[in-house]
């Protein structure tokens, strides 16, 4: 099970401060666009205009919406591990795994909930963006490298398994919650997060 390779959907990576300030308008209308108009609707034009940048600034970085897209996924997947580092930062080691896998879900959902865009992007899984099968295993990745020496684990393929999995049945039962109610239907979150803690039980206790 190797790991998978971070996406790469840039064009061309900024180089100056001003280009990367204009990457980060782009990034922030495409996200606005996407909660107002869905995924279909939207365009380069239209990410220009929210932007107010020229339409060749967005080609300069992406080639059409489908690349935009997978890069706000990965700027997405980048500010969930900051989000995550810091609240374990301010956990310590408090409750183990338990208490590493409350933030993880907790600040995913939180995510689901506030961050413009992630309803439909989320981490690259939700609309076709790349290949359907990489994003949760990039999520495993990052956690594995963010979290084995939180738990004091070696990051090597069965701890990787463990948080494939893990992340593979609380993305299928938090999407199920937000099909259910628009803010997650509590009751299946909360069954989502006793099905995770008896897995993870087994696993790492």
């Amino acid at each position: 099970m190797k790991p998978v390779p971070p996406a790469t959907s840039l064009r061309r990576a900024p180089v100056q401060r001003r280009s990367a300030e204009r990457l980060t308008r782009i990034l922030d209308a495409c996200a606005d666009l996407l909660d107002e108009v869905g995924y279909d609707a939207l365009s380069t034009r239209a990410v220009a205009q929210r932007a107010s940048v020229p339409i060749g600034s967005v080609y300069r970085f992406f080639g059409n919406k489908r690349q935009m897209a997978d890069a706000l996924a990965q700027r997405n997947l980048e500010r969930y591990t900051v989000r995550v580092t810091e609240r374990l930062r301010q956990t310590g080691e408090n409750g183990g795994w338990r208490t590493a896998m409350d933030v993880v879900l907790d600040e995913y959902l939180e995510m689901k909930r506030t961050a413009p865009g992630f309803s439909l992007v989320d981490f690259g899984n939700q609309i076709p963006v790349g290949s359907r099968a990489e994003p949760n295993h990039r999520v495993a990745d990052r956690l594995t490298e963010l979290l084995s020496g939180y738990l004091d684990r070696e990051p090597d393929e069965d701890l990787r398994r463990v948080f494939l999995i893990a992340v593979e049945t609380a993305d299928t039962l938090v999407h199920l919650a937000f099909r259910v109610a628009p803010e997650g239907d509590q009751r299946i979150i909360d069954e989502a997060r006793e099905m995770l803690r008896a897995y993870l039980a087994r696993v790492l206790d």
